[in-house]
């Protein structure tokens, strides 16, 4: 069966698609908390750089090494001997941390889209209470909203089982709608944009313990949450295997990020140009809430029916990915042995119902929490996930580099290292940044030490040939 049915143009709108999700929904609000409006432009042109760089990195890695399929998390095993058992051991608790951000990402998605849903029906925010059991009170608007949820992420599934490529097709509709949609809004918001909200421009605000944070401080809390709106820049990387070609990969890679970038950096200023900072802090639906703020309630319908489109082909298009991560990995011998398995499609079936699920278990927390603290929880955790995978990527870039394997200039070799060094400190300092919450560190090592349980039954595959690929 020939799997290189995805072009440059499907890719892209994967890129595009899986970036802009849940996070350009729910991150104004998310980013007022964290920061001042100073900050908060701050952390998304040091995120925005950094991702750049790690971007091209991908897509350097993709041409270099186009055996490497899967997503970043793939190079974690050509840091060591090939066949080796630290090889092998890096490969699966990279692919299993990676994967575990992935599947918990999609909740995030899922659970924004039930969010938005609620504009046109509000009773999934009803807080009448249908049952009590000793402390726990269930409200209906929470019972069906986890009913939506759930409806919604196995409807997904089925519409895969049909085919990769009906699937991203359905995507690239759907980010054609949101990219359009989101555009709209930016210049109709020009309009409502009033600086007197932008006020006070750099102030220090007061974090969870009660201190003051300066901008700096700021700047690192704002990091992981503006990283989080970037997560999916590696999408055709992981898809590699399934491209027409691989140039398509690297183009559609940097394409994708600066769409994103863009869109991002456009649409989180607006908002918090047209709300004030108490609402925005205080809003499920901050995009919705400032379009209404500028078009009155019919203009907010309007970008929530664009809200819904752009959210189901994320949900689209991460739930593809999150299934053939683990199936990738499996492939070379980094993963369990049963998600191998494939339909006639060629659709990693094993991995598609494992994932989803995990995924219902996580949606169990919109039974008792907020749309909004259950977004919160899900991001900080998953995007720690993706650092350790983006940081291996831009290390084994430099170990090509220092070493010259695929090289034959100079200047292609320098070039490289100056990306790949970038990338490597930017993806330090979000580590940094993002671990410094002790229970969130806890909580996330926790996750990744949770693969050990099942490290013995990888069944490795031998040491491949030497690479021949060579490039300029």
């Amino acid at each position: 069966m020939n799997n290189k049915k995805l072009g440059f143009w499907i890719l892209s709108a994967l890129v595009i698609g899986n970036m802009v999700g849940s996070g350009i929904f729910m991150l104004p609000r998310s980013l007022s908390e964290a920061a001042s409006p100073a900050g908060v432009m701050s952390a998304w042109l040091i995120t925005g750089l950094g991702v750049l760089m790690t971007a091209l990195v991908f897509g350097n890695l993709a041409i270099r090494k186009p055996d490497l399929s899967g997503g970043p998390q793939i190079y974690a095993k050509e840091l060591f001997k090939p066949g080796s058992q630290a090889s092998t051991l890096s490969g699966f608790m990279s692919s299993w941390g990676y994967w575990i951000g992935n599947w918990a990402g999609n909740v995030a998605i899922v659970t924004t889209f039930a969010g938005y849903l609620s504009t046109f029906f509000p009773v999934m925010v009803n807080q009448k209470a249908l049952f009590t059991i000793g402390s726990f009170t269930l409200k209906t608007g929470n019972a069906i909203t986890f009913a939506v949820c759930t409806i919604l992420l196995w409807g997904v599934h089925f519409i895969i089982l049909k085919g990769l490529e009906t699937a991203g097709k359905l995507n690239f509709l759907a980010t054609a709608a949101k990219v359009a949609g989101f555009l709209l809004f930016i210049i109709i918001g020009l309009f409502a944009f009033q600086k007197a909200n932008l006020t006070p421009f750099a102030a220090p605000i007061t974090g969870e313990n009660g201190h003051e944070v300066g901008i700096f401080g700021q700047i690192n809390h704002a990091a992981v949450k503006t990283l989080w709106a970037f997560i999916g820049v590696e999408s055709a990387v992981v898809f590699a295997s399934r491209a027409k070609r691989q140039l398509d990969v690297k183009r559609a890679t940097t394409l994708g990020m600066l769409v994103a970038l863009a869109i991002y950096i456009g649409i989180s200023t607006l908002v918090m140009g047209v709300l004030q900072n108490d609402v925005l802090v205080s809003s499920n639906k901050p995009l919705i809430d400032a379009m209404t703020a500028i078009c009155g309630p019919l203009g907010g319908k309007v970008l929530a029916g664009i809200g819904l489109i752009s959210l189901f082909g994320s949900i689209i298009g991460w739930v593809m990915l999150s299934a053939e991560v683990p199936y990738q990995a499996a492939r070379q011998g980094l993963f369990l042995p049963a998600f191998m398995k494939v339909n006639k499609k060629g659709i990693p079936v094993f991995a598609l119902v494992v994932n989803n699920i995990l995924g219902q278990l996580f949606i169990f927390s919109t039974v008792s929490n907020t749309i909004s603290s259950a977004f919160d929880f899900i991001i900080i955790i998953a995007t720690l996930s993706y650092l350790v995978p983006y940081f291996i990527s831009s290390v084994f870039q430099l170990k090509l580099v220092v070493t010259g394997e695929t090289y034959h200039t100079l200047k292609s070799r320098i070039q490289d290292g100056i990306i790949a060094g970038l990338s490597t400190i930017y993806s330090l300092w979000v580590i940094y940044a993002g671990t410094a919450d002790l229970k969130t560190f806890i909580l996330g090592m926790a996750l990744l030490a949770s693969g050990i349980v099942f490290y013995k039954r990888i069944t490795p595959k031998a040491a491949p040939a030497p690479s021949t690929k060579l490039s300029a």
